[in-house]
């Protein structure tokens, strides 16, 4: 069957925006409410995979129930001719991998707002139940005016259909990025975006990937095994406290990373603005020194919740003591200001109103006792 130029008589398609590795898709005009929208249409080949179809109307029913800025909206879902599409929000921009193909890598400042939106968005996800389970640059469509919307829930998973202790054999989702539980074959979870994300951002901060090799099995292995080779290795510019976030993000156990994406996003957040406050010995372009003499207060961000660990490791504050003064044989050393010396309390020093005070009470109060005794007198004579 040919491809399709209108989709249930509503749906006019204009332009191919994009292959992939099961659906294509379009720029279309809603002919209905007259507006662009883009058009993701299932592959000829994959329509009569039962698994596949599942899988397209599970992104579909997935994205649907989202509605955030950074996310990708969706606006209908069905069948015409024997082609399942979903209609979705048109998103001018590119891809975050051609991007990066094209320019090598980001500075700092340019990836960090970003990283930010994605947390944004993939933590409302979380919020809502989903993990993600793709997440790569290919999914992150970056508009003129550097808006990041997250796309394609197809593979997402429910976390209440999650159980901790499941085992698959088949494992979804883009080798190069995804979680080390993932490659095992184990079950997902929030934190598994989170190691997504940060591979995503070592590599637009350094322009490659941590993990490299020539098959799938390799890359695998080196998922669930060998650490990432520290990012200032290849960008000296990037500053160790950033680096302690992304190694943190990378780490082999979900428990050492942050838990979801809300939680990467507000350590991003208080780093970014650490970074445009603190002096220039952790800007971007300047490593601090290997004795890690950084402040204290960038050791001291942590993510809420119970038993919060920090984010990244902290760091040694290690105390320089002053120089001694040179002393320069037959110079007159500086004059030095007198001092004014503050007289000491005299310890004898009498409150005189005190005591003229404590005197006419005690002698009011004494003075009532004869009183009181002239008068029993009066009306109780002795007697004779």
């Amino acid at each position: 069957m040919p491809d399709p130029t209108l989709l249930n008589q509503r749906y006019q398609i204009e332009k191919n925006l994009g292959n992939g590795g099961m659906a294509v898709v379009y720029r279309a005009r809603d002919l209905t409410l007259e507006r662009v929208v883009a058009l993701k249409v299932l592959r000829e080949d994959y329509s009569s995979d039962p698994a596949f179809r599942e899988r397209f109307r599970q992104e579909a029913t997935a994205a649907a129930n989202l509605a955030h800025p950074n996310i990708v909206t969706v606006h209908d879902f069905g069948i015409d001719q024997g082609h399942l599409f979903i209609v979705m929000e048109y998103v001018p921009g590119t891809d975050l991998n051609t991007i990066l193909q094209k320019r090598g890598r980001y500075t700092i400042e340019e990836a960090l707002p970003l990283i930010r939106q994605a947390c944004a968005g993939i933590g409302y996800a979380h919020r809502a139940g989903l993990v993600h389970c793709d997440i790569k640059p290919h999914n992150f469509l970056i508009t003129p005016d550097n808006r990041l919307k997250v796309t394609d829930f197809g593979i997402a998973r429910a976390l209440a259909s999650i159980n901790p202790e499941e085992k698959t054999k088949i494992v979804w989702g883009s080798p190069q990025y995804f979680s080390p539980e993932q490659a095992a074959g184990n079950a997902p979870s929030p934190a598994s975006d989170v190691y997504s994300l940060g591979v995503v951002m070592y590599y637009m901060l350094t322009g490659r990937l941590p993990f490299t090799a020539a098959t799938i099995p390799e890359l695998v292995e080196m998922h669930r095994s060998v650490p990432p080779p520290p990012p200032h290795l290849f960008n000296p510019s990037i500053p160790s406290t950033l680096e302690d976030i992304i190694l943190k993000v990378l780490s082999k156990e979900p428990s050492a990373r942050y838990r979801t994406a809300d939680q990467l996003g507000r350590v991003l957040m208080t780093f970014d603005e650490q970074l445009g406050s603190q002096p220039a010995s952790i800007q971007p372009g300047s490593k601090p020194s290997p004795s890690g003499s950084v402040s204290q207060s960038q050791s001291e961000i942590t993510h809420p919740g119970k038993n919060a660990q920090p984010p990244f490791p902290a760091r040694t504050i290690r105390q320089i003591p002053k120089p001694p003064r040179p002393v320069q044989t037959g110079v007159a050393p500086p004059p030095v200001a007198p001092v004014t010396a503050t007289p000491a309390e005299n310890p004898l020093d009498i409150d005189w109103i005190t005591l003229i005070l404590g005197l006419v009470t005690f002698l009011a109060v004494g003075g009532l006792i004869p009183f009181c005794l002239w008068i029993y007198l009066v009306y109780n004579p002795p007697v004779k």
